[in-house]
């Protein structure tokens, strides 16, 4: 019995152990199943992250391709806008011919770029725009002061000589040389004022009550070439032109005058003509015979003329400076007449109208200010053929008709007794003026005063 289980019991032990050993087995295959899975499991995730890591690597890369194009390209739009977008809006500000060119890369820059690159420019050219107003300014303050004082000594000038030709009675020669100084004078005069108008300034000369065609011949004596213009007046003589606005419309009258002798050759005519209209304005018109304007100068020279008052940069006047319209912009918004030059002249050249309203007219008493000997006397209407009025032969034969024939009722109207026809040149015949004495006597004590003095002055050329 014992013998035959030691074997048995071997069997089973061996059996037992056989059994642990495979569930020990089993068991360690199962770890590394799991460990195995495990390690799958981070290998996996390890190869995701390494993808996800190259992607974030290469978006990266990207990322910074994009943001180093683009500084690069913001480079390129600043250095476009350094070079070559401020100097044109330096040219664009002084010009509008000039434009100002977009950006660079115009469709591909972002739009915060756009407006921050646009922005730059706005600055600057209000920054450019003020520093150049506060520079005008100051120029302008500087060169009216120097004017006005040049323009009242030009002025102390101008009385020295005109009380040196009243006192003065010397040789003809020498009587021509203060005349042709006086004259340059004047010309000077008016370059003075003209600028001190341009920089805001008065005319700087208070006139009286000035009749109108005193006002035009006194404004073209300011000017060379004076004899060149031809004034025709159509104006009753009696028409004067209101004291505040006398000498700036001369001034007008110069420079426009001055205008049309300028831009016409020296051999040319510039006809002059005075006219009051229906309403009862006065028109000045100014024609030359040259060539004419540029639609371009037509519409500058309209805009600057116009009655709306603007701030012209003295840089704007070209070199060198025309300053004529602009002067007459500034007396036209000032003073209440206006200027017109955009319609062409009958003779080729420019047509230039000052209108005066009604309103600075006046009416002057001839007799007590008579006008200048030098003024333009008003153009004689035409004479138009009158037809002869028949009259009665006798007084009865009118009384007879008043009262009526014998046999017709009171107050009925009578045909008239046809009588002789009396001539047109009995109708047109003047009424002569009554003899004035002391206006005959001082005539002629002018007269033989000057020439006395004519004489004088031929014996002094005779010994010198």
């Amino acid at each position: 019995m014992t013998s035959l289980s030691d074997p048995a019991f071997a069997l089973g032990a061996v059996t037992v152990v056989i059994g642990v050993v495979a569930l020990l087995l089993a068991l360690s295959r199962h770890k590394q199943v799991r460990r195995c899975r495990a390690l799958d499991a981070a290998l996996k995730n390890a190869e995701d992250l390494a993808q996800s890591t190259e992607a974030l690597r290469r978006g990266a890369e990207s990322r910074t391709k994009d943001v180093e194009a683009r500084a690069a390209q913001f480079r390129d739009e600043v250095s476009h806008l350094a070079s070559v977008r401020l100097p044109a809006l330096a040219l664009s500000l002084i010009s509008s011919h000039h434009p100002v060119p977009g950006l660079l890369h115009e469709e591909a820059a972002p739009s915060k770029d756009a407006e921050l690159l646009d922005s730059v420019l706005t600055r600057v050219s209000g920054i450019v725009l003020k520093e150049r107003g506060r520079v005008d300014a100051a120029a302008r303050a500087a060169l009216r002061g120097a004017s006005q004082d040049s323009q009242a000594l030009s002025y102390r000038l101008q009385s020295e000589l005109e009380a040196l030709q009243q006192e003065f009675s010397g040789s003809r020669s020498v009587t021509h040389r203060v005349l042709t100084a006086d004259h340059l004078n004047e010309q000077n005069l008016r370059l003075i004022q003209r600028t001190a108008i341009v920089c805001g300034a008065w005319p700087g000369h208070v006139r009286k009550d000035t009749y109108v065609a005193e006002i035009v011949s006194g404004a073209s004596s300011r000017l060379r070439g004076f004899d060149r213009i031809k004034i025709n007046s159509r104006l009753a003589t009696n028409i004067g032109l209101v004291g505040r606005a006398a000498e700036p419309v001369a001034v007008a009258c110069t420079e426009l005058m001055a205008n049309a002798l300028e831009h016409s050759r020296d051999d040319l005519a510039v006809d002059v003509s005075l006219i009051r209209t229906g309403n009862g304005s006065v028109c000045i018109t100014i024609d030359d015979a040259g060539k004419g304007m540029t639609s371009e100068a037509l519409a500058r020279g309209v805009r600057l003329v116009s009655a709306e008052k603007q701030e012209v940069m003295l840089t704007e006047l070209g070199d060198p400076p025309s300053q004529g319209f602009v002067a007459i912009g500034r007396l036209v918004a000032d003073h209440g007449f206006d200027v017109s030059i955009d319609n062409p002249s009958p003779y080729g050249g420019v047509r230039a109208v000052v209108t005066i309203p009604p309103n600075l007219l006046t009416s002057i008493d001839e007799e007590a200010e008579p006008p200048s000997v030098m003024a333009p006397l008003p153009a004689t209407a035409p004479r138009a053929d009158r037809r002869p009025v028949p009259v009665a032969d006798t007084a009865p034969a009118d009384a007879h008709s008043r009262t009526g024939a014998p046999g017709t009722a009171e107050g009925l109207p009578q045909r008239r007794r046809r009588g002789t026809a009396i001539s047109t040149d009995e109708l047109a015949a003047p009424t002569p003026r009554a003899p004035d004495p002391e206006r005959s006597l001082a005539t002629w004590s002018d007269f033989h005063d000057g020439l006395k003095s004519g004489r004088n002055g031929i014996d002094l050329e005779e010994t010198q």
